[in-house]
């Protein structure tokens, strides 16, 4: 059970997680991997879920849910900073659990977004609080002198005098600098100058059963993105347009291919990155992994075509880097020897793996603890696999050569549709001879809606198309 009654505790936690992990500290990640667990300064996995980016004083920080595997309580939010959105810091727990109130123990707390008030210069964080039954929502927000300092949390933010009772939320900065709160089924509050408490609503109830909202502007057009009521499940998220913030608010449909759940993920936020030449706009998304939400979910960024009023996420970037200075962004191929899933001599697996006669061909199991093991010498390893409807759950571990662990992590094979893709990239290690294991934990994961609806996998299932070794 995650300590919940200071910083202290949560940093205790933090340090005593850390594996012993030789990380190569001149070496550095060359670009954005999405769907597969990122890594720290530390080697620990990256955990800001539900999140936003602040580029300030040319760095970026990314604030966010610093989750649990264990529980849904609030466990404090999470700031790490980055030169070129590859590579993380971890800053520290910016916003931890109070000692009661409505971030207190056994609370909810959710969707931190950060901006800083032109007028005053202070950094407001804003957040969806809540009892653990949901039952007790409201915006509230936080203050800090600095970035990346610890916010003092100041309780729900106030409109006529009364909280906004909703939970999904975002924030938007116009150019102008004026600052406004979104919240679900299409509400956009404008916030004073002074960005601490709300002057009026400027649209009310713009469409029914939408969650995690963001907008975002470029020229002169106004994107409002949101996704559906589908609990951890992905859905097909969706965007409306306006000239004017007020509105009129013009249902675009979805900005991806049909069932293509926005590739698995649900929006969080857009983060324009403006260059000599080009602007380009980075869709952030979570993949959710319910329970393991801090080991195995995940993070789906993208590039999105924006052209006039139409939105675009035409197909999935599995890895992809951006030229700051120039705005542009180009995919990358992740370089490497590769090994083949049928390749037994350097593939070892235990009983009760098989090769699927499908299209994809890999190799996979369903028996808990059946296992595949590598041995490489370089300074990174990685593989791919196939997610389907009966995915599940999976050990990773590498091991040194004296056969000490120096890094373990969960992740997940679960899709609501069969897909090929990089499921792991290891953490970048001091060059030299390791072994990868990867194990079956016989667990999925399955959740329910308030109605009783069932989501989630049908099975156990790990599968390998091939690894990858970086020398």
């Amino acid at each position: 059970m995650f300590l919940k009654n200071n910083t202290k505790s949560i940093f205790a936690i933090v340090f005593l997680s850390f594996f012993t992990l030789a990380i190569a500290q001149k070496e550095r990640n060359d670009a954005i991997y999405s769907g597969v667990p990122w890594f720290d300064n530390n080697g620990n996995v990256v955990s800001a879920h539900g999140a936003n980016v602040v580029k300030d004083n040319g760095k970026y920080y990314l604030f966010g849910e610093y989750k649990s595997d264990t529980v849904i309580d609030f466990t404090g939010f999470s700031c790490y900073s980055s030169e070129d959105l590859y590579n993380w810091k971890f800053e520290k727990i910016v916003l931890p659990v109070q000692e009661s109130g409505k971030l207190g123990p056994n609370r909810i707390g959710e969707r931190p977004k950060v901006m800083k008030c032109p007028k005053t210069g202070e950094y407001i964080m804003y957040m969806h609080t809540d009892d653990l039954k949901y039952k007790d929502q409201c915006v509230g927000y936080a203050t800090s002198k600095t970035i990346n300092g610890i916010y003092t949390f100041q309780g729900p933010i106030l409109f006529n005098g009364a909280p906004i009772k909703k939970w999904d939320m975002g924030t938007f900065q116009d150019t102008d600098g004026t600052g406004y709160i979104i919240t679900h089924s299409g509400n956009l509050y404008k916030l004073s100058d002074d960005y601490k408490s709300v002057t009026e609503q400027i649209v009310k109830d713009m469409t029914g059963q939408c969650e995690a909202p963001v907008i975002f502007k470029k020229d002169n057009t106004y994107f409002w993105l949101g996704s559906g009521l589908t609990s951890w499940e992905r859905n097909d998220n969706y965007y409306f347009t306006a000239t004017s913030l007020s509105g009129p608010w013009k249902s675009q449909g979805s900005f991806v291919p049909k069932n293509s759940l926005t590739w698995n993920s649900q929006t969080t936020f857009v983060l324009p990155i403006a260059g000599s030449n080009d602007t380009t706009y980075l869709f952030m998304g979570d993949r959710w992994a319910f329970p393991y939400q801090k080991s195995a979910a995940t993070y789906v960024w993208q590039p999105l075509t924006v052209k006039n009023d139409s939105l675009f996420l035409s197909d999935y970037k599995e890895n992809w880097q951006i030229n700051r200075s120039t705005g542009k962004w180009s995919a990358v191929k992740l370089k490497g020897e590769t090994i083949q899933n049928s390749d037994i001599k350097r593939i070892k697996y235990s009983e009760n793996w098989k090769t699927q006669t499908d299209s994809f061909s890999d190799t996979n199991s369903d028996v808990k603890g059946a296992f595949f093991s590598v041995k490489f010498s370089g300074s990174q390893i990685g593989f791919y696999g196939v997610a389907r409807p009966n995915g599940g759950y999976a050990q990773v571990e590498i091991k040194d050569s004296k056969g000490k662990t120096i890094h373990s992590n969960q992740i997940e094979m679960y899709c609501k549709y069969a897909e090929s893709s990089l499921k792991y990239l290891s953490p970048i290690l001091k060059k030299g001879n390791y072994e990868l294991i990867v194990t079956v934990l016989g667990k999925h994961g399955n959740w329910y809606k308030k109605d009783g609806t069932k989501f989630g996998s049908t099975g156990d299932l790990v599968s390998v198309n091939q690894v990858i070794v970086k020398n």
